[in-house]
């Protein structure tokens, strides 16, 4: 698994995650604010997924 987020997106993600999870903790919505697990994870990680099967990556590309 090679990088293929961004600083932003990465923060981004972790960002609506934790409030998605805070949400469903906290009983404000249902069990689906589970689901901000995932983007908490890929957030966390820097890889998602999704943006490696559409050759998608918003991490710059390194010089060398």
């Amino acid at each position: 698994m090679t990088v293929n987020e961004g600083t932003l997106d990465r923060v981004l993600r972790v960002v609506v995650g934790l409030l998605l999870i805070g949400l469903a903790v906290t009983h404000v919505i249902g069990v689906w604010g589970w689901i901000g697990v995932v983007p908490l994870v890929a957030g966390a990680v820097g890889f998602c997924p999704l943006y490696s099967i559409l050759g998608i990556r918003t991490c710059p590309m390194r010089k060398g």
